[in-house]
């Protein structure tokens, strides 16, 4: 609990979105982990080769392992979170446009495999992306130089 605290002092970043930070990445590790565990990988491989991608053995391990040690990365704090999480959202937003968008909104009730949780990943990895980038990084995107209060001011 300390070692948590010092570390939000240290970073600026409160101690909430470090929860946050930490929920998400276990999320995204599941997927991971699933996949690998389960025999998965190559089959995952597969579909990609079968949509066009070349090597889509060598993507699919790639994005396996990255959502295996990324997510460690994330809850250890590292530096290059925002990165991360832009590399997740654009894998998720791969997602969406290869698979779940042809399936409607719901994951599940009114209908199956849809692309809310998708969406919903994409938009928790862009919070957690911005709130981890410091101000000289968001500067240089077009996003506001100015350091992050936790006030809802920062519009």
């Amino acid at each position: 609990m300390a070692q948590e605290k010092n570390m939000a002092a240290a970073t600026g970043i409160p101690r909430s979105m470090i929860a946050f930070r930490t929920l998400v990445a276990l999320l995204l590790a599941a997927h991971g982990w699933a996949r690998m565990l389960a025999g998965a990988v190559e089959p995952f491989g597969g579909f990609l080769d079968a949509q066009g991608f070349p090597v889509g053995i060598l993507i699919a391990w790639a994005i396996t392992l990255l959502e295996i040690v990324g997510t460690i990365l994330m809850i250890v704090g590292s530096r290059l979170i925002p990165y991360l999480c832009v590399c997740y959202a654009f894998i998720y937003s791969m997602g969406i446009l290869m698979v779940h968008a042809g399936e409607g909104w719901f994951v599940v009730g009114l209908g199956r495999n849809g692309m809310e949780y998708s969406v919903l990943l994409i938009g928790c990895l862009l919070m957690i992306g911005y709130s981890h980038a410091g101000p000289d990084l968001r500067a240089k995107i077009g996003l506001g130089g100015k350091k992050l209060t936790g006030k809802d001011t920062d519009n």
